[in-house]
């Protein structure tokens, strides 16, 4: 597994301070967030998911601790839209360029709004997908937000 993607190359690009950390996949788990936490050693909390979304049809990214559920409600509010839907998964690969389950928020093949979790600012390191399946970016969420222009918002259900 390559260590650099479009995701550890945006990274790279924008000066951010991370480090990669590679992890043994299970496609047959049954939240691979919560998966990757575990195989990481991490709590969950600090272990982010990247969702591909849609509010009011548009396309967009919600990032939330892997041991909650993204509010459809709260994403939408956050956004100024009034309604959101998980994204199919054939058009989250589509859209960002990456498989499902190594989505990273990171390097997407166009930008895209993105809402975080507010509460994950808080930790001073967070884990991010690296833009493959069994990778893992570690880095600061504030300065993560930062790079992608996020909003910060409560999220979870």
């Amino acid at each position: 597994m390559s260590m650099a993607t479009r995701a550890t190359k945006a990274l790279e690009r924008a000066g951010l301070a991370f480090t990669v950390h590679r992890y043994a996949y299970d496609s047959s788990a049954d939240r691979i967030g919560l998966q990757a936490a575990q195989a990481l050693g991490e709590a969950p909390a600090r272990v982010l998911k990247t969702l591909m979304a849609r509010v009011d049809g548009k396309p967009v990214i919600a990032i939330v601790p892997s041991d909650h559920e993204v509010s459809m409600k709260k994403l939408a509010a956050a956004l100024g839209g009034k309604a959101a839907e998980m994204m199919a998964p054939a058009d989250a690969e589509r859209l960002s360029g990456y498989k499902v389950g190594g989505i990273s928020p990171f390097g997407q093949t166009r930008a895209l709004p993105v809402v975080i979790e507010a509460e994950a600012l808080a930790h001073a390191l967070v884990y991010l997908n690296g833009g493959q399946r069994g990778l893992q970016v570690r880095l600061d969420p504030r300065a993560a937000a930062a790079l992608l222009k996020a909003v910060a918002a409560p999220l979870v259900a």
